[in-house]
């Protein structure tokens, strides 16, 4: 016999037993039993549980026909079209009303029939007593099928320990109970106070130094860091210890997005570099942000690059008027949309396709919009790419672009320009922080001729941003490696994109005109190091994943610097905001012959341009030039 022939007569038998009249006719049994004690307990409950021999005689004649009365009642009001594994408070108020209806019945016939030795008070009981008996035998079914069900999902649900035991930990093991992939198998904490207590039945099994040795006591391969606002030395001795011990590593979302709303704590993700590097939360100004930006139109130039994404991102949250993306790639630019559109449905849009060096198509966008608020983030900043045949490209655009924009933004009326500037402007040593300087440089020198604040923001790397080393390393490691890093001794200062796109619109409120705002970028970081905390994160060692060091690249140095020579800063109202003491920009006339260099329709090659560049920038001194980074390293695998 085939298999066809044989499941045929299966599925038909799993017809029948899915209908809901088969399912009603085997409830039906159960139910007249429970309405038969329901209606013997009233009478032992009136007679303090010794029914006199009459009174037992007439309750057992009457059984016969109060049960049917009270199943058609329980019909009627559809109990019967419910599903006991669901069973909930509407349908124990159907019960209810059932068995209300039943009870009207049933007294009126025995008033009619004149029924001997029925007490008024077991008519009143017995509804009661129906309705516990019912609504547990419903509820007690769905607790045994949830618990049933729960175990079955447990136990295929991989364990895991939670380092932390603090709220977040505690949110994260209710958040967990019921999922079918995760199931918490313990907590660890260094609190000596928590060690031995459970947490929602959890017990804390010890520190967060053991969780090796917790781990294999409870089959756990992977651990999850339930610590968001603690600092990140503390998470990046914990990612360490767990790696070390081969474990896979896990986090939960970062404390902005959890108090935003935005993810659930169980949303859980792999750790990444910015967990570990990162720092302590921005604090800004909500109010004086609100008057700045609530209300007004923005205009973001670069819209859709990871700085003026982000810089949207954190806009939108102030409930601008209007907010004008302008974008040169049309991609970017949908993307863009498509995200502020989902997260923020009563924001006005305005997206603009256009070049910021076309002073045309500028002029055009802030006559049509009139933006009162301006960050100029577009800017071509990968340094290599732009060190020779891209140098002039570069120029423009970093520095007329910057003019263009920032021109339109004085003659239309803006209040404010925020210029998006890079600690690689300072002691330039490339040509694109060459071009930047300038930009700055083009600043500082409008601002002596209008009366639109033009302010300048500084600051270092920016992690996972377009062109950074962190999605290198990434993609490098997945493909099997080698890791490449120029120079053991390369060192960047870092900071997260929202922090940075943070603190912009903090020193945009801040600024009064013709100042440079400077981030505290904290402690630079050896990229090397970067490079050995993400293959530990991945799970892999260096034994697997090798470094290899290819020499330093043209325009390259191996220390930035966040202040030029001669500049000092000052403390702002923001501890993580400083500003310099800036030299007074250049003057017009100054101005007009950059202008005119700018827009010279002949194209110069990368040597020219550094040869003018000397010449606009007096700090600029290219890489070739400094004696730390002439010499090639030799290409060489391992670690120093």
């Amino acid at each position: 016999m085939s298999d066809a022939h044989v499941r045929e007569p299966t599925r038909r038998l799993q017809r029948l037993a899915t209908r809901p009249a088969l399912r009603t006719l085997a409830t039906l049994p159960l139910d007249a039993v429970a309405a038969a004690a329901a209606w013997f307990a009233a009478f032992l409950l009136r007679f303090n549980l010794e029914i006199p021999d009459p009174e037992l005689a007439s309750a057992t004649r009457a059984l016969l026909w109060v049960v049917p009365v009270q199943l058609a009642a329980l019909w009627v009001v559809g109990v019967y079209r419910g599903l006991w594994r669901y069973s909930g408070l509407q349908d124990l108020k159907t019960l209810a009303l059932g068995a209300v209806v039943g009870a009207v019945v049933v007294g009126a016939g025995v008033y009619m029939l004149q029924v001997p030795l029925v007490p008024r008070s077991v008519l009143i009981l017995d509804p009661i007593l129906l309705v516990v008996l019912l609504g547990g035998l419903r509820i007690g079914y769905r607790v045994f099928f949830e618990h049933k069900t729960f175990r079955l999902r447990r136990s295929a649900a991989k364990p895991v320990l939670v380092l932390g035991a603090g709220d977040a930990g505690t949110r994260l093991v209710r958040a967990l109970e019921g999922s079918a992939e995760w199931r918490v198998a313990g907590l660890l904490d260094d609190d000596p106070a928590k060690k031995g207590r459970r947490i929602l039945g959890v017990p804390v099994l010890g520190t967060i130094a053991e969780v090796a040795e917790r781990a294999a006591s409870v089959d756990a391969e992977h651990v999850v860091i339930a610590m968001p606002v603690a600092a990140p030395s503390v998470r990046r001795r914990a990612a360490d210890l767990a790696a070390g011990a081969g474990l896979q590593v896990l986090t939960v979302p970062a404390f902005d997005d959890l108090i935003s709303g935005r993810v659930a704590i169980s949303q859980l993700r792999q750790v990444e570099i910015e967990d570990l590097l990162g720092r302590d939360p921005v604090t800004l100004d909500t109010a004086g942000l609100s008057d700045f930006l609530g209300g007004k139109t923005v205009l973001v130039t670069g819209a859709g690059g990871s700085i003026g994404a982000e810089l949207c991102r954190q806009i939108a949250r102030f409930a601008p008027a209007r907010l004008v993306l302008f974008e040169l790639s049309e991609f970017a630019l949908y993307e863009l949309e498509q995200e502020l559109s989902r997260r923020f449905p009563d924001l006005a849009l305005a997206c603009v396709v256009g070049d910021a060096k076309n002073p045309v198509r500028v002029g055009a966008t802030f006559a049509a919009h009139e933006p009162e608020i301006v960050f100029h983030a577009a800017a071509y900043k990968h340094v290599p790419l732009m060190e020779d045949a891209n140098a002039w490209e570069a120029v423009r655009n970093n520095t007329l672009g910057t003019y263009v924009t920032a021109a339109a933004a004085a003659k239309h009326g803006a209040r404010a320009f925020v210029l998006i500037s890079t600690d690689k402007a300072v002691n330039p040593a490339n040509v694109m922080g060459a071009s930047k300087r300038l930009a700055e440089m083009v600043c500082l020198a409008l601002q002596r001729q209008h009366a639109t604040k033009f302010v300048v923001v500084r600051f270092g790397n920016v992690l996972g941003s377009t062109g950074s080393v962190i999605p290198k390393f990434r993609r490098q490691i997945a493909e099997g490696g080698p890791v490449t890093v120029t120079h053991p001794d390369m060192m960047r200062y870092f900071m997260s994109i929202p922090e940075a796109a943070q603190l912009v619109l903090q020193a945009g409120l801040m600024g009064r005109g013709g100042e440079i705002f400077v981030l505290d970028m904290g402690d630079p970081v050896r990229i090397v190091d970067l490079a050995r905390e993400l293959i530990h994160l991945s799970g892999a060692d260096e034994d697997e994943i090798g470094i290899v060091y290819t020499g330093v690249r043209p325009g390259e140095k191996l220390f930035e610097e966040l202040l030029a020579d001669g500049e000092a800063t000052l403390a702002t109202p923001h501890p993580k905001v400083r500003i310099t003491r800036a030299r007074l920009g250049e003057d017009e006339r100054w101005l007009r012959r950059l202008v005119a260099w700018l827009e010279s329709a002949d194209a110069l090659t990368g040597p020219e341009v550094r040869l003018a560049l000397k010449a606009w920038v007096p700090e600029y001194r290219p890489a070739n030039e400094q004696a730390t980074n002439v010499l090639p390293l030799e290409r060489r695998a391992g670690t120093p």
